[in-house]
């Protein structure tokens, strides 16, 4: 009779078990819950291991619910290490955004359990790592650190991989490659983490010469590096990188979707609409989905490279739109000049159920500068914050001084800088800065010109827009003055105007200065005939200063 019973108790238990395992919802999740806690048949010893399992369900699966696991929590009595991990794990692994209800909770639960007298394992610190890694939170992850090294978990691999990408995080990149160097044993996260540091933070160079060392790369390393040199602003690089791991790749690591949404951004920044159209195609051959990630970065990739009719057929093809989508959408058409088109896609995106973004109001703006737009630039500055109940930042108040200074409108512009609930940047006075020189406001643009150059110094572009306004104010004495100036304190422009052409699918750039890529004695001698022709046509050019001059006689 006992072992009937014994027998009847293992099935149930197991039972529950499977089902837990196969649980698709809260719904179905909270009738086991009642079943574990009303059988008569289970054990404590059997309640407490289900409840467990239980707890890892609510916590950590994506259907489940952290309010509803810290309930169940609540009531466990006497909780082990394992408990303990499912929810410093949970609070760690959520991103509760702007919600501070939840903010430390995993540190709260690490202090909480040590005053129980349980002590940590090595599963329990990379999470509390992480936590301070995404609140950028340095000082707390130093103290965590030294709890590692209290309770001698210094030389776990994954207790040293969420150090690595701590300190790189918080900016700490010295440390971070310290403590990758003295790993004993490093795996692709270890490698992965140290490479995305230096993306991070700027060092392009540090992280391919890593890369190259690195023998066992997965798809993460080749998105990271990849995503990591468009970013960082060198993007033929970048595609050059992917041309690579086509060469390389095997099955295991081939391109996925955002590989392509890389490649894509790398195309978009060097209007390399060829390597586009080839993706496009590449993915249709390979099968992958335009899913909203792949479409989005179609859409800016064919806007930017001035397709905006694949760009538009692209997004109504798109099954499915999120806000990201529609932002690009506007802004592709913002760029191109279609202002209503960019407001008729906006109203559409309303009625859809769509909310929009900060970024989405700044395409708006900017669909409104370029279209000379005032009171419509108005009417959106306003529907951001009194329906949508977006703040205003920098950016935005940018753009509308932009629309009142590209009008003319100085005084409301200043009022607005007025105004601003932050201190006004650079953008916002360069803003202001570049209606002055459109309508020729002397007084104005010299006054603010002078104080983008006490502001910023060393920048080129303030000494050059302050002589602008010298030149058409006929002031030459004091544009030649300026100059003077930026040649004794050593100021040169650093960007040089370069201009690029795809060619067979080969991006050339030239400037200047000349291009290792571009066959400079072909161009030269185009333009020697160019220059004979002109003659001809009594097309004469002359210099007077810096400036050239080109008039018909």
């Amino acid at each position: 009779m006992l072992s009937m019973i014994e027998g009847q108790r293992l099935n149930l238990k197991n039972a529950i078990l499977r089902l837990i395992e196969e649980c698709k919802n809260m719904r179905e999740l909270k009738q086991i819950h009642t079943q574990i806690i009303k059988s008569p048949f289970i054990q404590q010893t059997d309640q407490f291991l289900l409840t467990s399992r239980l707890l890892f369900f609510c916590a950590i699966s994506h259907t489940g619910s952290l309010s509803y696991a810290a309930d169940v929590f609540r009531v466990i009595e006497n909780p082990n290490l394992h408990v303990y991990n499912i929810m410093i794990r949970a609070y760690a692994s959520k991103d509760f955004g702007w919600d501070k209800t939840y903010s430390f909770k995993s540190l709260l639960l690490y202090k909480s359990m040590l005053c129980d007298g349980i002590l940590p394992n090595c599963l329990t610190f990379p999470f509390l790592v992480k936590e301070c890694a995404k609140r950028v939170d340095s000082g707390t992850g130093r103290s965590i650190h030294c709890q590692i090294i209290r309770y001698g978990f210094y030389e776990d691999t994954y207790v040293q991989n969420s150090l690595i990408n701590l300190y790189s995080a918080c900016g700490f990149l010295s440390t971070a490659r310290v403590l990758f160097d003295e790993m004993l044993k490093r795996d692709v996260v270890s490698w992965n983490s140290i490479i995305v540091g230096y993306l991070r933070s700027g060092g392009l160079e540090e992280a391919l010469d890593l890369f190259r060392m690195m023998n066992n790369k997965n798809i993460v390393t080749w998105n990271s590096i990849i995503g990591g040199f468009v970013q960082g602003g060198r993007p033929k690089e970048a595609l050059q990188l992917f041309h690579e791991m086509q060469i390389v790749s095997s099955d295991m690591v081939r391109p996925d979707k955002f590989t392509l949404a890389g490649v894509l951004a790398a195309c978009a920044h060097l209007g390399s609409i060829d390597h586009g159209k080839w993706v496009h195609n590449y993915m249709s051959r390979c099968g992958v989905e335009c899913d909203v990630v792949i479409g989005t970065a179609l859409v800016d990739m064919y806007g930017k490279c001035g397709s905006i009719e694949r760009a538009c057929m692209v997004f109504k093809e798109m099954p499915e739109k999120d806000t990201l989508a529609y932002t690009a959408m506007i802004s592709v058409l913002a760029l191109h000049g279609f202002s209503t088109e960019a407001f008729d896609l906006f109203g559409e995106m309303e009625m859809t159920g769509v909310k929009p973004n900060h970024v989405t109001f700044v395409g708006l703006l900017s669909a409104c500068s370029h279209a000379g737009l005032v009171e419509k630039g108005r009417w959106c500055f306003d529907v951001m914050k009194r329906v949508h109940l977006i703040e205003p930042q920098v950016h935005h108040y940018a753009c509308l001084v932009d629309i009142l200074g590209r009008a003319g409108l100085f005084d409301e512009a200043e009022r607005v800088i007025r105004d601003m609930p932050m201190k006004p940047d650079v953008f916002v006075w360069g803003a202001l800065l570049g209606g002055c020189q459109m309508h020729g406001k002397e007084e104005l643009g010299e006054r603010v010109a002078k104080y983008l150059i006490d502001l910023e110094p060393l920048n080129h572009a303030f000494y050059v827009n302050l002589c602008d306004i010298y030149a058409k104010s006929c002031r030459f004495k004091d544009a030649k003055s300026i100059r003077t100036l930026m040649e004794d304190t050593g100021i040169k422009k650093e960007v040089v105007g370069c201009s690029m052409i795809e060619i067979d699918g080969m991006v050339h750039e030239f400037s200047v200065r000349g291009s290792p890529d571009v066959a400079m004695e072909r161009l030269l001698r185009v333009l020697s005939v160019l220059y004979d022709d002109m003659k001809l046509d009594k097309y004469v050019c002359y210099h007077d200063g810096n400036y050239e001059v080109s008039v018909l006689s």
